[in-house]
């Protein structure tokens, strides 16, 4: 069977990665060039519908959200294709964090209090003291902002209404901040069924102890210490299936990936955001812990047909660290000639990202530049043996976090 992936970064190196081991897949095709993706994948563009059916593509796995936002997965199964991600409809769970806060709201889905906002006038109304600023629209991950003043709520209102995150920010939403902390919990679904995979911990912000702005990832650990298998039974339980039962209770059944960002607050899991799809970088490590075929699973998701069973993980724990070009999240320098990276083994992969293969060997091409992902009998083991992967590389103004898998994970 032939495989189309769409999306050419870490989260899509890491499916590449996976699906190939499944002894069902005799071929690979992909939309996007990047350094992990074997020689003998075939690159495809243009007509996506066309191509899956004249290479007679047997599955379709769709990476990133701007796709799926635009409804990519329909129009091709209007043509008949199997597709592994929900439909655009499905897609505004995360496309429209309005929309995911009204739905929330209309199925009793526990959440923070919100308003949303077309005027920066009535926002900056809103704000009464530290809160929660987002970009409506799909903004790369960047458009929240945690505001821990008042002042601050007020200029995250005024950048995101002068176009910082473009018609992402048309129309702002303010929402109550809430404490404690962050879980990220994922689900393969069918439309009527969510099955948990492990839980993992993204860390978003730039510097060490959770510093500095946001960012699309600087690592990501999974599972955490702290999440028990009764905790993510509570996240299904009171978010992911009522998710799942009523997006098909309102004609919009939801096929894909489901991912909760929730908060551990002291009265219970609250949901943060929805994704409709494995986070990058947190698919890096599941991709790592799954113990089974991902691809009988991805075709029994896509079928309708999901086995109502736990998936199978690995023992241990991994852990994903992020190498990033200097500058970012801000303006970066690209074409960095990357050294050192070692070959993939059972324990370590290291995942490329914003990086491109040139004549003279692979360069930097983005911000979050490489995923290094390791596994180890427990967290600090995972940890350890990725940063001991990721000192041997090398590429001008790289940078990382120094703590993923450390003292707060």
């Amino acid at each position: 069977m032939k495989v189309l992936l769409v999306g050419g970064g870490g989260r899509e190196h890491a499916l590449a990665w996976r699906i190939l081991k499944s002894p069902l897949v005799d071929g690979l095709l992909v939309t996007h060039e990047n350094p992990g993706f074997p020689l003998a994948a075939r690159l495809v563009g243009g007509d996506l519908v066309a191509a899956a059916r004249e290479h007679d593509v047997g599955l379709v796995v769709i990476g990133p959200e701007a796709p799926l936002a635009e409804g990519l997965s329909d129009a091709l199964r209007a043509a008949g294709l199997k597709v592994f991600a929900p439909s655009k409809s499905a897609a505004q769970l995360e496309s429209s964090k309005r929309f995911a806060k009204a739905f929330m709201d209309r199925h009793n889905i526990p959440t923070a209090a919100w308003s949303t906002h077309t005027s920066p006038e009535t926002a900056h109304a809103a704000i009464s003291g530290p809160c929660v600023v987002k970009a409506d629209g799909l903004a790369a991950g960047k458009g929240v902002i945690v505001a821990d003043t008042a002042k601050q709520a007020h200029e995250a209102v005024d950048s995101m209404f002068e176009g910082a995150f473009g018609d992402a920010g048309h129309r702002v939403l303010i929402e109550e901040r809430l404490e404690g902390p962050e879980l990220s919990v994922l689900a393969i679904c069918d439309g009527v069924r969510a099955i948990p995979m492990l839980p993992c911990r993204d860390h978003k912000r730039r510097f060490d102890g959770d510093g500095g702005p946001n960012t699309g990832g600087m690592g990501a650990i999974c599972p955490p210490s702290d999440a028990t298998s009764e905790l993510v039974q509570q996240v299904v339980a009171d978010v992911l299936q009522p998710t799942v039962d009523g997006m098909a209770a309102e004609g919009m059944p939801f096929t894909g990936v489901l991912y909760a960002g929730v908060m551990l607050t002291p009265s219970g899991p609250k949901v943060l955001e929805f994704n409709v799809r494995f986070g990058d970088p947190e698919c890096q490590p599941l991709m790592f812990m799954l113990d089974e075929d991902i691809v009988p699973v991805l075709l029994s998701a896509a079928d309708g047909a999901l086995e109502d069973r736990p998936l199978r993980w690995r023992d241990g724990a991994a852990c994903c660290v992020v190498m990033v070009s200097g500058g970012y999240p801000g303006p970066i320098s690209k074409g960095k000639t990357i050294t050192g990276v070692p070959d993939p083994t059972e324990d370590a992969v290291v995942f490329f990202a914003g990086a491109v293969r040139t004549p003279d060997g692979v360069v930097s091409s983005g911000g979050r530049v490489l995923g290094v992902t390791a596994h180890g009998d427990s967290l600090s083991a995972a940890a350890k043996n990725a940063y001991g992967e990721l000192s041997k590389i090398h590429f001008d103004s790289a940078a990382w976090r120094s703590d993923i898998g450390g003292t707060f994970s």
